[in-house]
């Protein structure tokens, strides 16, 4: 039972309150804006602790974090940040006061971004929602009552121009906006993949470091053995020239009697055909003799 306690321990060390890995402090949010668990605590950029937990707590959002080597005080803020373009996010620290931090960080003291992808849709509804002709109608009909002179009249003119401008333009904005307010939502959705995907480059790039020493050994090799054989063809230059012009006039000839040795070869087939056929029948030899002149055959 001990042993199956020690490994339990062993196995959860992390999240053990004496033992485990930091120290555990909590923060209040009005929203969680994207902080996930193992999200990076850092003070001053630099990373100090990770987010353990986040949930909801009535009608606030309760993170707990743990943080090592790094002192708290009583009025400690807590932001969350954007760490990545691709939404990414990581929690923010700013350690104030005099007295340690004993009780959770409240929510007059946390500050939750506003989301990127909320701004597009609101953006988006907002451009599609809005009457660029009527306001258009109305820069007209103030630049027109304004006796504010040449100045007044020609920036009413500028924003009247703009006003019809985003009139004319209005279906494409917000075929734009709503376009790229589903771009971002695809890259929030794939935000795990494209980190991933990341992370493996920089391990490629990282096993391509590792390797340099033996690329480049193994290159400094070749140029070695390169000049060696170089060498070796110098040295022996005279022999190899001779051995080459030996092989050359070998061809040569062979070339030239090409059609002799064919026709040899042809004319050679019968007399070896024959020889196998008399030699064949164990350690003797079959002949056939004609004597003419007692006209028989044995």
């Amino acid at each position: 039972m001990v042993l199956v306690l020690a490994l339990v321990a062993a196995a959860n060390a992390d999240s053990l309150p004496i033992i485990g890995a930091g120290i555990a402090y909590e923060a209040e949010f009005s929203e969680a804006a994207g902080l996930a668990v193992d999200d990076e605590v850092r003070v001053a950029g630099v990373k100090v602790g990770k987010v353990v937990d986040v949930g909801l707590d009535g009608g606030s959002v309760r993170v707990r974090f743990k943080v090592e080597d790094t002192w708290l005080g009583d009025r400690t803020t807590a932001a969350i940040k954007i760490k990545t373009l691709l939404g990414q996010k990581y929690l923010a620290l700013d350690p104030l006061g005099a007295a340690p931090l004993e009780d959770v960080i409240p929510r007059e003291r946390t500050v939750a971004p506003y989301d990127v992808l909320d701004a597009f849709r609101d953006l988006s509804t907002t451009v599609r929602s809005l009457d660029t002709e009527g306001l258009a109608r109305s820069f007209e009909v103030l630049a027109e009552a304004l006796p504010g002179g040449p100045t007044v009249r020609g920036a009413l003119s500028g924003l009247t121009q703009l006003s019809e401008t985003i009139a004319s333009r209005n279906a494409a904005l917000s075929r734009l906006l709503a376009n790229t307010a589903a771009v971002s939502r695809t890259l929030s959705d794939r935000d795990s993949a494209l980190v991933r995907l990341l992370s493996d480059g920089n391990l490629v790039l990282a096993e391509v470091a590792a390797r340099t020493q033996a690329i480049s050994t193994l290159l400094a090799g070749a140029r070695e053995l390169s000049r060696q054989v170089r060498g070796m063809v110098d040295d022996n230059d005279v022999a190899l020239r001779a051995v080459l012009g030996s092989l050359d006039q070998l061809t040569g000839m062979l070339q030239r009697n090409q059609e002799s040795l064919a026709t040899g070869v042809a004319r050679l087939a019968p007399l070896i055909r024959y020889a196998t056929n008399a030699t064949g029948h164990g350690h003797w030899g079959d002949t056939y003799v004609c004597l003419p002149v007692v006209s028989a055959c044995y």
